[in-house]
């Protein structure tokens, strides 16, 4: 009897702290966050702010990178805002109609919001193969991203289904994150 008592105790307890998760959880996609970058020796940049609202099924969200921070470069015929480094940083947001809207297990769109590519100050143009799509996980109190590669040249012409992030998971790849000027990025 004893043991059935232990073993029910123990599920209300899991069932609790499971709650408490989702609750905490649920409450991490209301307001106005910060939006950090973290070096390879783990300095922090704020680049920006992202601004969530959850309603029914749907997490919406609104980015606001603070470009005025960034610098200017004409890369390959083609203006862009960069963090200048060990590396140039350059914030390529995903530039298609997308609905700005993720799930508490799906950060895709927000990761394609997000997109970056980069390059040695000596590199001739812009080398799109060169971006960083950050996979995002929900830790605690913050969204932290991880840096993968993938080939922005996928993106050189819309996608025909515009209601599903192009990139996938085939699409990217691991990279060693020491071998990357920013390999983190933190929403808090």
């Amino acid at each position: 009897m004893h043991k059935y008592i232990i073993v029910l105790l123990a599920f209300l307890t899991l069932s609790c702290v499971t709650q408490q998760a989702i609750i905490e959880s649920e409450n991490f996609y209301q307001g106005t966050k910060k939006i950090h970058l973290f070096d390879n020796k783990g300095e922090k940049y704020f680049i920006g702010t992202v601004t969530f609202s959850n309603n029914a099924e749907k997490i919406h969200y609104k980015i606001d990178v603070e470009h005025q921070i960034f610098k200017d470069y004409f890369l390959s015929m083609k203006e862009m805002k960069c963090l200048e480094g060990p590396e140039l940083w350059c914030h390529l947001a995903y530039p298609y109609s997308s609905p700005r809207n993720i799930t508490t297990t799906d950060f895709s769109w927000l990761s394609h919001d997000l997109l970056f590519m980069y390059k040695k100050a000596s590199q001739f143009g812009a080398n799109f193969y060169q971006g960083i799509y950050y996979r995002f996980e929900l830790k605690s109190d913050k969204l932290s991203g991880t840096a993968m590669a993938v080939d922005l040249n996928l993106l050189a012409a819309p996608p025909k289904n515009t209601t599903l992030p192009p990139v996938t998971a085939h699409d990217i790849d691991e990279l060693e994150p020491t071998n990357r000027w920013l390999p983190v990025i933190e929403i808090q």
